[in-house]
């Protein structure tokens, strides 16, 4: 397969509405690779600036068919939780923006100052978003590691349970289980959902079985520990390093993007499993590549999608990539969405009747960019 690198061109902050059409007929696309198939410029490229002053946009997820629309959702917009706040602090973000259809964004929630927005965001069909908490608490956002396994500078992580409304409606709390929750993937049943969370501190990654009821709230059932052992520390730059991005397959197969072993594992069973499987399989480990991934997608066909946030193994001649492998861990395609260094982080993909949406923030510009493609005839 060719090797596409696509550098990027960023364009102005103005939302244009627009929709990028591709004709591809035999071509990638119709094989489900993603990245071949994106314009160097974004259908539309939105500041993820809420009025607070928020910065440093992490998480992405995209609102599912079937989620309530007597809220301030629908489906098919897209979230983006911001890390830092308006001082450009790490871990004192406050908000989840809202980006609709026509590349309009919004307040969807904002909390109470001492949170930390991460990259762990979804979006449950019952009506419920769950994110990601990991407060700093030192004027300076740094983590220091005083001794092995234990940080000074960062507090306590939770996951926050948001109703459709934008109101924060519960919290689920577990030091061994969600010390520090850094992202997630959601398997939804409605009633029910697998929330899938890396712990960036425990070096872990845990499931969750929740019970989801759109008029009493979301409760947990269980809470698993089902792959541990990657490569957790703190990080000057980006504050802490370990387990990030995860995707589900079908099969129940769990992949987890770990940054500080700057590889892909997979998880067997993650599902169903009751045990530890420590790191799991070796997926993808390609150094001419990868440095650093973070956030994590799986495309139809079975590729895995991966942003690259330098932290590890950087290069400069490839900052902030996105970079595509097949599920085999064959590399596909790659492209850089900023010039500058450690601005990837959070993606999401969303499949549509004819094409897809890929979304992916650039947290250097303060920006969710968004690819629409559709397959022409």
């Amino acid at each position: 397969m060719k090797h596409i690198i696509i550098k990027r061109i960023h364009p102005t902050l103005s939302a244009v509405v627009a929709v990028l059409s591709i004709a591809t007929g035999t071509s990638l696309f119709a094989q489900g690779a993603i990245l071949p198939n994106l314009s160097p410029t974004p259908t539309f490229s939105v500041s993820t600036v809420p009025s607070n002053g928020d910065l440093n946009p992490y998480g992405v997820a995209f609102v599912p068919q079937g989620f309530p629309t007597d809220g301030l959702l629908s489906p098919g917009d897209i979230l983006v939780s911001n890390f830092n706040a308006s001082s450009n602090v790490q871990g004192t973000g406050t908000t989840i923006v809202k980006i609709d259809s026509s590349g309009h964004q919004s307040l969807f929630f904002q909390g109470k100052n001492g949170l930390g927005l991460t990259t762990a965001l979804g979006v449950l069909r019952g009506g419920f978003i769950i994110v990601g908490n990991l407060p700093t608490n030192t004027p300076s956002g740094m983590c220091t590691e005083t001794t092995p396994g234990e940080e000074t500078g960062v507090g306590k992580g939770s996951l926050l349970v948001i109703d459709r409304f934008g109101h924060h409606v519960g919290t689920i709390r577990s030091k061994h289980f969600l010390n520090g929750p850094w992202d997630l993937t959601v398997s939804d049943q409605t009633s029910t959902a697998a929330v899938f969370v890396s712990d960036v501190l425990n070096g872990a990654v845990t499931r969750l079985d929740l019970n989801v009821d759109p008029s009493s709230g979301v409760a947990v059932a269980a809470m698993t520990r089902i792959a541990s052992g990657y490569t957790r520390r703190c990080d000057p730059a980006a504050l802490v390093v370990g387990p990030t991005g995860l995707a589900l397959d079908p099969s129940g197969l769990l992949y987890v993007a770990s940054t500080g072993d700057n590889a892909i594992y997979a998880v067997p069973n993650a599902n169903i499993s009751t045990g530890d499987h420590g790191k799991g399989a070796l997926v993808v480990s390609d150094p001419a590549h990868m440095h650093g991934p973070l956030g994590l997608a799986r495309s139809g066909n079975g590729d895995l999608i991966t942003s690259q946030g330098d932290a590890v193994n950087p290069d400069p001649n490839h900052p902030s990539e996105i970079v595509e492998y097949s599920a085999a861990g064959t590399f596909v395609a790659e492209f850089s969405i900023d010039s500058a260094p450690g601005s990837a982080f959070g993606l999401a993909l969303r499949p549509t009747s004819n094409g897809f949406v890929f979304a992916a923030v650039d947290d250097g510009m303060n920006v969710l960019d968004i690819w629409v493609v559709q397959q022409t005839p």
